[in-house]
């Protein structure tokens, strides 16, 4: 099969080219940067900022046609501008769309269209993202612009000279070459403890970076045919096989990098107030906050997610989480 990352620089991006090429797929890798892992043989990479729009005639004569597009590339930091994430998240998605508009089209978005100011518990798919813009209070750019993001692909799933829609919503992304989720509990922890809401008694799914790839291969063969019957998008939940309480794996993922650390629980209300602050300097100095209400809604809220569409429509059945290597990420 011959496919299109895009975001091939990034940690989901890169491991999902690295997957395929594994597997003897032919692999186009479209990044803002070039790739800092070595480039196997069965790999092109192309320089592609999605902030510029659909790709040149050029660039894409030189691509060829192509059989599937896995959109991974995002502006996924929790700071940052709403105008810089709509760019990337929402008229990027198009723009990729629009370059390779009878592909099918397997879209990496994520656990945070959910609505963060409720638990998620073992949320189905169906409940999110709302059909309008004013029904959730999201925290950031991010979850905003990627809710905003499957909106449009929701309607353009409906078009019948488009290629076909795949949504996979992780949550949690960990593993080898992490540049979000394990450098953010890294940064929370003073000295021997790490201070969670709650004390990390929540339970959390989180998603290994393999079994976001596994899910992606999955997608790209997939049976769409009663999806494409009505014109909607299959829309897939990833995570690893059950969920974790979130002290235990921060406590085990910090002792298997050798550092003794243990979670000491704070006020939730004390919690808030700092991320506030803290999103009110990140702000004035123009950098991403080290402590948000964004981050806190995912600490001190279950975040769980019904696995059954990803094990009965894509044939998955994930893995547990696993932090075994974790010295080496």
């Amino acid at each position: 099969m011959r496919v299109a990352v895009t975001g091939a620089s990034g940690f989901v991006g890169g491991a999902v080219v690295r997957d395929l090429a594994t597997r003897g797929h032919e692999v186009l890798a479209f990044a803002r940067r070039v790739p800092a892992w070595p480039v196997p043989a069965s790999v092109t990479v192309h320089l592609w900022d999605l902030r510029t729009g659909p790709l040149r005639k050029d660039v894409l004569q030189d691509a060829g046609e192509v059989d599937a597009v896995v959109h991974a590339g995002a502006a996924v930091g929790d700071g940052g501008s709403h105008a810089r994430a709509w760019l990337v998240n929402v008229e990027g998605t198009c723009a990729v769309r629009e370059t390779f508009p009878r592909a099918r089209f397997v879209h990496v978005s994520s656990g945070s269209v959910y609505d963060p100011h409720l638990p998620s518990v073992r949320v189905r798919e169906d409940d999110a993202p709302p059909s309008g813009t004013g029904e959730v209070r999201y925290l950031n750019a991010y979850a905003r612009t990627k809710a905003a993001a499957e909106r449009y692909l929701a309607a353009d799933a409906a078009r019948e000279d488009r290629g076909p829609v795949v949504v996979l919503r992780p949550h949690a992304v960990y593993g080898p070459g992490d540049t979000t989720l394990l450098p953010r509990l890294e940064r929370a922890v003073l000295g021997r403890w790490l201070p969670l809401p709650g004390g990390g008694e929540v339970l959390q799914h989180l998603t290994h970076v393999d079994t976001l790839a596994t899910a992606v291969r999955a997608a790209l063969v997939a049976d769409l045919t009663p999806e494409v019957a009505v014109g909607r998008a299959l829309v897939v939940n990833v995570a690893d096989a059950e969920p974790v309480v979130l002290r235990e794996i921060a406590e085990l993922l910090m002792f298997a990098r050798h550092r003794r650390v243990r979670v000491v629980p704070v006020p939730l209300e004390a919690a808030v107030r700092a991320a506030t602050a803290s999103e009110r300097v990140a702000r004035w100095l123009r950098r991403e906050p080290r402590l948000s209400r964004y981050a806190l809604s995912h600490l001190a809220l279950e975040r769980t997610y019904d696995l059954t569409v990803l094990r009965e429509r894509l044939g998955v059945e994930p893995p547990e989480t696993s932090v075994r290597g974790a010295m080496g990420w």
